[in-house]
């Protein structure tokens, strides 16, 4: 009995916060009759007012919403660049809080290249390692290797996941030092529901971090497949 409640609570803090995050999108994806305009509309009236036209809006459809550094583009889903509600008008001003963010040369910005391309290029690896342990199993006769897969799997996830931890700060930074103060001073949002963007700006704050700790979840489909 100890052992399933174990294995609940192990569930629960490995995949709640990546379910979490995607109850908080939906449930305030609701287009709102009175919302001026929509995500799209919102990050390109964003960045004009605080001068930065070197910074595109674009549409995508398969990368999710996010800031591309490399490309100074703010990137935003169809259920975002053409939404009318809370989700995507919290989820447009951060991703417009991570190119003031960028083209300020804030230090908080160095963050994302210093730790986000090194936490995917760990998963890879891992991922790479855990396809390849078969047949070096195989070729090789290496003895216990479920066992060094197994440790293989959960060091380089874990691994991942602190990496996502350590870009949280400009995460949160996007999230409450930009996008909050912009929605409230700008008006963007009516006072009542405030509350409610606050909690899509925490979710948009973790959604790496949530992602990341789903993903060890992910690991025992790797493993399931070696055997």
């Amino acid at each position: 009995m100890l052992f399933i409640i174990a294995g609940i609570v192990f569930f629960l803090l490995i995949l709640g916060p990546n379910l979490w995050v995607k109850y908080v999108l939906k449930k305030h994806h609701k287009p709102l009759p009175g919302m001026p305009g929509t995500g799209g509309e919102l990050a390109i009236h964003l960045l004009k007012q605080y001068e930065l036209d070197n910074v595109s809006v674009e549409q995508t459809q398969s990368m999710g919403d996010h800031y591309s550094p490399s490309d100074n583009a703010v990137r935003l889903s169809p259920e975002v660049y053409n939404g009318k509600s809370l989700s995507a008008v919290a989820v447009a001003a951060h991703e417009v809080g991570h190119a003031l963010q960028f083209n300020r040369e804030e230090p908080v910005s160095l963050l994302r290249s210093r730790y986000l391309g090194t936490a995917n290029t760990v998963k890879r690896i891992g991922v790479f390692i855990l396809m390849g342990m078969p047949v070096l199993g195989a070729v090789f006769h290496l003895p216990h290797i479920s066992l060094l897969s197994i440790a293989i799997g959960i060091v380089t996830m874990l691994a991942s996941v602190l990496l996502y931890v350590a870009v949280l700060p400009e995460e949160w930074d996007a999230s409450f030092n930009k996008a909050l103060p912009i929605l409230e001073k700008g008006g963007y949002v009516p006072a009542a529901y405030m509350p409610a963007i606050r909690q899509v700006l925490t979710a948009a704050a973790l959604t790496y971090v949530a992602s990341a700790l789903a993903d060890i979840l992910r690991l025992w489909r790797w493993l399931r497949f070696i055997r």
